[in-house]
């Protein structure tokens, strides 16, 4: 049985995961700088090396409120390949990011509810009496917003 290992953080109260195999750094909770007329769940630009790293608040995103700045709320980038492009950093605000789950991926199953509005909700499995879902790092970005923090380089 193949085992693989997830971030497990919260949306509210309930439980997600993230697979640790699209995470490439954890970082504490970080000030970004804001982009005014971006969504509002759009956090705004990380410095990050030479560079920066355009950051989305999860809970904004999913829930419409910020996420909670607490101890256990961290900035996790990823490795974001939406739309077949090349993978690029995204950072990701994530509340009670603090453990890790090694489980079968298979264990995880389609939901029976589809949500066109939230297409990053991936399959679900049980969890502590409830159920865990894994979200799907390349779907976390509609077209209009992979544009904006992602714009084409100019030729």
């Amino acid at each position: 049985m193949s085992q693989s290992l997830f971030l497990l953080f919260s949306l509210g109260t309930e439980r997600y995961a993230l697979p640790t195999a699209e995470v490439a750094l954890v970082l504490p909770l970080s000030p970004c700088k804001r982009l005014p007329g971006a969504p509002p769940w759009v956090a705004g630009l990380l410095p990050h090396g030479d560079g920066h790293v355009p950051v989305i608040d999860l809970s904004r995103l999913a829930l419409g409120q910020p996420a909670a700045a607490r101890v256990s709320t961290r900035l996790v980038l990823v490795h974001y390949r939406g739309a077949g492009g090349a993978g690029r950093l995204l950072g990701l605000i994530l509340e009670q990011a603090t453990e890790t789950l090694r489980c079968d991926p298979r264990r995880f199953e389609a939901a029976a509810v589809g949500n066109d509005g939230a297409p990053y909700l991936g399959p679900v499995m049980p969890y502590q009496g409830g159920l865990l879902q894994r979200v799907q790092v390349e779907d976390l970005l509609d077209p209009a917003t992979r544009a904006l923090l992602y714009p084409p380089e100019p030729a």
